[in-house]
């Protein structure tokens, strides 16, 4: 629980750090940036999965890259709603998220507030049980963890189960019922026996495994075509993208560096991604655990925009969204000038 109240808190209060980072060149063409000094407050969470993030800050590649005329001021949060609130608060102007609280905030939005502008993590998503728990007929009548209601991984458990002929609603009643929760919280109470299973991102389902004694029920990445499936992306604020289209495109360089650096030394990054975990909780992550979780993931600049889209229909489906067209949601420009510029191959959406 200790995590939990940290992490609330600093999602009120966003800054955790400010670093002062290089030259802002001249703004895109047909843009009208405002000039001057810019901040630019990043949101992301102290997960593995969010590791693109966590390398880019810890290694110092957003601080080179953003320029001495940006100060990037960052944030750290448990799950996607609390980022998305924060960013609708104009507490944040960009951050690491997951689908579903990124279609959720374009809807509320009627399509206004947001643009994804990268993706970032692809994978490491697992339906973690008991070890009793032989197939999903057996979750019936059982109490199973999602990080929390609406986020990605309570989507796709709610999804999964409904396939499975069981019925859930978001009040936690029905067949199985969803207990929406902290990710410490869950491993803690899994440890005790009073969950049953936890549909959670990497590195909780190593640990469930490794520290609780569970076992894997569900790959997610089964349930995609070539197991690929949009874990994390990078979004931002529509108006920040129009005001300072330049410093969103510095910090889409450090995020493309930052994804080369986990795949040219992965031992590197995931130094990082311990140092910056335990920089935003308190609680350091057993380096083991990390190496496994890093094996689960792939680190990728493609936001896999039609798993998206498939993710906006199933929260539909479940209940937590409301129809929404996505036409606009979003906007790879920027980053396809920076993967070209790097002889990299582009993405499309």
């Amino acid at each position: 629980m200790h995590v939990s109240r940290r992490l609330v808190r600093l999602a009120v209060l966003p800054v955790v750090t400010a670093v002062a980072v290089g030259l802002l060149a001249p703004a895109g063409a047909g843009a009208a940036p405002k000039q001057g000094n810019v901040t630019l407050r990043l949101g992301y969470f102290p997960n593995v999965t969010h590791a693109s993030a966590i390398v880019g800050v810890e290694g110092g590649i957003f601080q080179q890259k953003l320029g001495n005329n940006v100060k990037l001021e960052t944030s750290t949060f448990n799950a996607g709603p609390q980022a998305v609130e924060a960013l609708n608060s104009g507490a944040l102007d960009a951050t690491y998220i997951g689908p579903n609280p990124a279609i959720n905030a374009f809807a509320q939005s009627g399509g206004e507030a947001i643009r994804i502008i990268s993706g970032a993590t692809s994978g490491g998503a697992f339906l973690v049980v008991k070890p009793s728990i032989q197939t999903a007929k057996d979750l019936k009548g059982k109490q199973v963890a999602s990080p929390q209601l609406g986020n990605t991984q309570d989507v796709a458990l709610r999804t999964w189960l409904k396939k499975k002929g069981l019925k859930t609603d978001p009040a936690g009643g029905g067949d199985v019922s969803i207990v929406p929760q902290d990710n410490a919280q869950t491993l803690d109470l899994f440890k005790q026996g009073q969950l049953d299973g936890a549909w959670v991102p990497e590195p909780w389902a190593t640990r469930l495994v490794q520290e609780g004694g569970g076992k894997v029920l569900v790959d997610e990445s089964t349930l995609w075509p070539k197991g690929q499936y949009v874990t994390t992306q990078l979004i931002v604020r529509t108006a920040f993208l129009k005001d300072h289209p330049d410093a969103v495109k510095r910090l889409l360089e450090g995020q493309v560096a930052a994804n080369d650096l986990i795949k040219s030394d992965p031992a590197k990054a995931q130094n990082l991604v311990g140092q910056g975990i335990n920089n935003a909780t308190g609680k350091p992550l057993a380096a083991d655990v990390i190496a496994a979780s890093f094996k689960n993931l792939t680190f990728t600049n493609d936001p896999i925009a039609t798993s998206l889209r498939k993710s906006a229909k199933d929260a539909e489906a479940a209940g937590l969204l409301k129809a929404v067209d996505l036409k606009g949601i979003y906007n790879l420009k920027l980053l396809n000038q920076v993967l070209t510029k790097q002889g990299e191959p582009t993405v499309k959406s």
